[in-house]
């Protein structure tokens, strides 16, 4: 385990205001703020990556899916964890290895060494972005958790917003290398800072068993049927993707007796009991599920097929991430007045209808009449559904599960998106692997034809989505009727995933 030479101190002493406490939201900032920058970063590099490693669109599905595996199936793990070693521990550990795994990237001789150092990033991912909540609501006093955390939340979503401009300008000025090799001087930066002058903080009564086997299996399944359905576009139905795909499910049945049986589960099966919980993760489910693809699909054509440079294709889906930063505190106080259905309604149907706007696309459309309408109505349709979404989530399960429940829509999120990212082209026809000639699949030409029927199913995901809304009770929800507390709200976190108000599984601030 990474040590740390802070002295540990109370939980809730961090004053705002203080050099403690500047310390502590620039080492959390920065960390987190890094994972975020890197998500969008790697998208706006892919046809570049494409073409120095040799691979198809099935490699490119694999840089993004690799992180995703990891990430998605160790994020509830993560704040249990942080409570029994130690936050700014855990959080330092989740930072190192961020940078190896950075660095193996920055120097990958083949996709295989790229997407193995993805895989790892993602584990770097699911214990510092969670942790840096953990630090934050332990180490600061209670009358300022909100505003270090509102802090956060708004300058990790800043990293967001600059990641396609930095990852387009350091792809058409140097090399794709250079998106990894620039997370090695800030994780430094951030270990130093954590390591002298951000004060540790633990659960002494943290539990001492914690759900490995629940992790490796997620971890099992997840990768399982991501492999299955890559390879199932590469190379057809063989014995390897049928295999891969019986032991992905064989994986995902033992991961939920092992949930069943666990006496501390990572995912306790009875909190879907409650059906506004289970609900507005089956929309969240189908929500992302169609935004990864997108993100995956949109860049990709922009340069591929729209002749578009790295920054500009970068900054297409800008409007998503300012929109998100503009309108989601004001879609969640909406909400709070008139009941999370009606937006749970409208708003996928917005996204619907951005996606067929997208479908329509021509090569040769420019951004502001061709690309930015449908963004635009994708950007509102979040804006409009995200914040409800997050907070049913978290008012159906009470305020003692509010991590855990935070945590699981983050993980059925991630989750979606990596099988969407996955599925989609296959289905669409846009799939293959190094080597395809013009019209073969992968190609420009199989991309340019497959981009709209791939945007018409994601507008179907979100018209079920919708049909979700008329199972959530009526009225407000059930802390809308309450004052609410001031750290209460869900925080921006980025495009990629729903806030997160706490960090998933611990205890932190309790």
């Amino acid at each position: 385990m990474v040590g740390s030479a802070s002295v540990p101190a109370p939980a809730g002493g961090v004053v705002w205001g203080t050099a403690t406490a500047r310390w502590t939201l620039t080492a959390t900032v920065l960390g987190s703020g890094t994972a975020f920058l890197d998500s969008t970063v790697v998208t706006v590099a892919l046809p570049a990556i494409r073409d120095d490693l040799g691979t198809g669109l099935s490699g490119l599905q694999w840089i993004v899916n690799g992180y995703m595996v990891t990430l998605s199936a160790l994020i509830l793990l993560s704040g249990s964890l942080s409570d029994r070693f130690g936050r700014v521990r855990l959080f330092m550990l989740g930072v190192a290895v961020f940078a190896l795994a950075s660095a193996l990237c920055t120097f990958a001789p083949t996709l295989e060494w790229l997407v193995a150092g993805r895989v790892v990033q993602g584990v770097g991912g699911a214990l510092l972005t969670p942790g840096s909540l953990a630090i934050l609501q332990a180490g600061f006093r209670e009358q300022d958790r909100a505003r270090a955390i509102g802090a956060w939340s708004g300058l990790t979503g800043v990293a967001a917003a600059v990641g396609p401009f930095v990852g387009g300008w350091l792809v058409q000025i140097g090399d794709w290398r250079l998106i990894f090799l620039i997370n090695l001087p800030i994780a430094a930066a951030v270990l130093a800072i954590a390591w002298f002058k951000v004060p540790e903080s633990r659960d002494a009564g943290a539990s001492r068993r914690l759900d490995y086997p629940g992790a490796l299996l997620g971890v099992a399944a997840l990768g399982g049927i991501t492999y299955a359905l890559i390879q199932w576009g590469a190379v057809g139905a063989a014995p390897g993707v049928w295999t891969a795909a019986a032991l992905g499910v064989l994986a995902l049945a033992g991961f939920l007796l092992v949930e069943a049986r666990s006496p501390n589960p990572m995912l306790p099966l009875g909190i879907f009991s409650s059906t506004a919980f289970s609900t507005t993760n089956a929309a969240t489910v189908l929500i992302y599920g169609s935004l990864g693809p997108l993100l995956f699909l949109l860049v990709v054509y922009l340069q591929e097929v729209g002749g578009y440079s790295p920054v500009a294709a970068g900054a297409a889906s800008l409007p998503i991430t300012l929109m998100m930063l503009a309108l989601s505190a004001r879609s969640g106080r909406l909400a709070a007045r008139i009941g999370p259905r009606p937006q749970l309604f409208a708003g996928p149907l917005l996204l619907a209808t951005g996606f067929v706007l997208l479908s329509r696309l021509e090569p040769e459309a420019p951004y502001l009449t061709g690309v930015l309408p449908g963004v635009l109505l994708v950007a509102l349709g979040l804006s409009t559904t995200v914040a409800p979404l997050t907070a049913t989530v978290l008012a159906s399960v009470g305020e003692r599960r509010a991590g855990l429940a935070s945590g699981v829509n983050n993980t059925f999120a991630r989750g979606a998106q990596l099988i969407g990212v996955a599925a989609v082209p296959v289905l669409a026809g846009i799939s293959g692997t190094a080597g395809e000639g013009a019209g073969a699949n992968g190609s420009p030409a199989a991309l340019a034809q497959g981009f709209g029927p791939a945007m018409l199913m994601l507008a179907g995901l979100c018209v079920l989505a919708s049909l979700c809304a008329p199972a959530l009770p009526r009225g407000r929800m059930p802390e809308a009727a309450e004052e609410a507390k001031p750290d209460a709200s869900p925080r921006f976190c980025g495009v990629s995933g729903p806030p997160l108000r706490s960090c998933p599984g611990s205890r932190a601030g309790e």
